[in-house]
């Protein structure tokens, strides 16, 4: 006679379709981890092999309410349009076109932001105004492990048809809490469909990207390259 397992009694007592749900909840849990998994290969992926990117976005903004705020009241929400080029790993270019125009250029040194209604420019070094920027996670790194040194990055579960990754600044008192990315890969490379982030005023900003063009031909460094309208004034930071 086999001895006595109190292992194979506890599962013998187990109806069957507790076992079932058993190994469907391992199965689900299996499944989810193999996702998360991939959610951090397709951004390896798209620093690899986007070297040069063009796209159009949609920019929403919601405020927090304010202390004593009437807790029915909607949000503050702020759309803006424009379009977004990058060349790696130090040019990118932002034109917002509505409401207000405004350009912001990185031409591999010094970052610009023009007000064209203000018809006021502000320059800074690029590398010390960008550390821990969207701009930093999307446009200045090549690889995920350079990525992650500024970066905690986490998979997260797919949803709305993305692979989604949550990246953290490592420098804990700047400007960000969080981003998240929503890729997609497809027949022509991974693009980046949406950007999610939250400030560390707790304002939310979401940029959903359209037309994203990877590795367009026409696009060079020429493009980033800005030169001050005369009369104009710089104010440098």
């Amino acid at each position: 006679m086999k001895p006595y397992s109190k292992m194979s009694s506890q599962l013998c007592l187990f109806p069957r379709f507790h076992f079932a749900r058993w190994m469907v909840c391992l199965w689900s849990f299996m499944a989810s981890a193999l996702a998360h998994a991939d959610a951090l290969e397709t951004l390896a992926l798209f620093l690899k092999s986007t070297p040069k990117v063009s796209t159009h976005f949609v920019q929403t903004v919601t405020n927090p309410k304010k202390p004593g705020a009437d807790k029915d009241a909607a949000p503050k929400v702020k759309i803006s349009k424009g379009s977004f080029e990058f060349i790696r790993p130090d040019r990118f270019r932002f034109d917002y076109t509505t409401p207000y125009p405004q350009t912001i250029v990185a031409d591999g040194h010094t970052l610009w932001i023009y007000d064209i209604d203000l018809a006021q420019i502000t320059s800074k070094s690029e590398s010390e105004a960008l550390a821990n920027t969207p701009a930093s996670l999307i446009a200045r790194s090549n690889d995920i492990s350079e990525l992650s040194k500024a970066f905690v990055l986490e998979p997260q579960s797919n949803a709305d048809g993305l692979e989604w990754v949550k990246a953290t600044p490592r420098v804990s008192d700047g400007p960000i809490q969080f981003i998240r990315l929503g890729l997609k890969a497809n027949s022509i490379g991974v693009q980046l469909s949406r950007l999610e982030m939250l400030d560390a005023f707790n304002q939310s900003s979401t940029l959903t990207f359209d037309d994203f063009q990877i590795n367009p031909s026409a696009l060079s460094a020429q493009r980033f390259v800005f030169k001050p309208p005369p009369g104009v004034e710089v104010i440098k930071q």
